[in-house]
């Protein structure tokens, strides 16, 4: 039950009704008792900025920005905070009472805390790290990566120019190929829809990597994609995307709600099974 003093919030995206974080921000607020809603927001991006300050001005506390928005979002802030800046895009929009919009990025946190937990004991120091794609949350992952020691990082993409515009963003030990090598490094990233469900799957050897290399997929639909069954198979710690949601997720609903809330196997299980239908 919801009283007029509800704390709202919500993810605006286009299309949003694949997003799981209603489900996953619905989880924690029933799990505390908290008077609050989370709400998927569709919004074309022509409407965009309107429906961002319509929605401070409504009193919602904050929202996530998904595809296509994350880089319209970083624009429209008036504020954003210096991991924001780094990557260059927000997923989480922060709403003052008088309307001000503060934003932060929380992929390349939650990206980092999912290898954490699904691949105990590696670190960003290892070694070279390789990343397929060259989007939004991309962009924070990689600046998450640098900052947390990858001595090299290598971008490959569809469209060269945008990784090598990444690439000079980004600053530091940061190269782009169109041919991507995969012997040495210490982490494989696909940050490109491929292998997602309804999308053809990642055409890549694997046979190249170290045997302690990790490879990593920010797809979670399907959860078990092509390239984590390959990895899986050749005996290297493959980490699912799923884990980025969940983390990614914790920032923003302890800020909005004023609950620090953890990912745990409940949650985890009780997100994945809507994967499934």
């Amino acid at each position: 039950m919801l009283s007029g003093k509800a704390r709202k919030a919500g993810v605006l995206g286009w299309p949003v009704a694949h997003s799981r974080s209603p489900r996953l921000h619905g989880f924690w607020l029933a799990r505390h008792g908290i008077d609050g809603a989370y709400l998927p927001l569709p919004v074309r991006p022509e409407h965009f900025a309107e429906a961002v300050r319509a929605l401070a001005r409504l009193g919602f506390a904050g929202a996530n920005v998904t595809i296509p928005h994350k880089e319209a979002a970083y624009a429209l802030c008036d504020a954003v905070d210096a991991v924001g800046r780094r990557a260059g895009s927000v997923n989480t929009l922060f709403f003052g009472e008088d309307g001000r919009i503060e934003g932060t990025s929380t992929d390349g946190y939650g990206f980092l805390e999912s290898i954490r937990e699904q691949a105990p004991g590696w670190q960003a120091t290892d070694g070279p790290a390789l990343i397929l794609g060259a989007g939004g949350a991309v962009r924070s992952v990689a600046a998450a990566l640098l900052d947390a020691g990858c001595p090299r990082l290598i971008l490959a993409n569809r469209t060269p120019a945008r990784a090598e515009a990444l690439a000079r963003d980004l600053g530091g030990p940061v190269e782009v190929t169109d041919s991507p090598r995969l012997d040495g490094l210490a982490l494989l990233v696909n940050g490109t829809s491929l292998g997602m469900e309804g999308e053809p799957p990642l055409e890549i050897d694997l046979a190249p990597l170290p045997p302690t290399a990790v490879v990593a997929d920010m797809v979670y639909v399907p959860l078990e994609t092509p390239l984590l069954a390959q990895a899986r198979a050749r005996g290297l710690r493959a980490v699912d995307g799923l884990g980025m949601l969940l983390h990614q997720a914790r920032p923003g609903f302890e800020q909005w709600f004023g609950v620090a809330p953890v990912v745990d196997a409940e949650l985890r299980a009780f997100v994945a099974a809507d994967l499934l239908r």
